[in-house]
């Protein structure tokens, strides 16, 4: 399984702060298993993901495996 977690409004669109999909797991598959109003949203080049920790340059490419984390973070503003 690989571990989605949510931040911000994401979780809120999700319903959930952290969801679980089958892995392996690509882009495709992430924005496939996700609610639809999340997934939505996700190719926003504001919205950004993170792979174990590392934010992933081109989202398209993200690539997950059992045991991973994906975390989508949303964009913050500060103040």
């Amino acid at each position: 399984m690989v571990t989605i977690v949510l931040l911000g409004k994401l979780a809120d669109l999700a319903g959930a702060p952290t969801l679980q999909l089958a892995a392996p797991l690509d882009w495709a598959g992430l924005k496939a298993g996700l609610p639809e109003a999340l997934a939505a949203v996700l190719d926003d080049p504001r919205n950004r993901a993170a792979l174990n920790g590392a934010l992933v340059a081109d989202k398209s490419a993200l690539q997950a495996s059992a045991g991973d984390e994906i975390a989508l973070l949303p964009p913050v503003s500060g103040g």
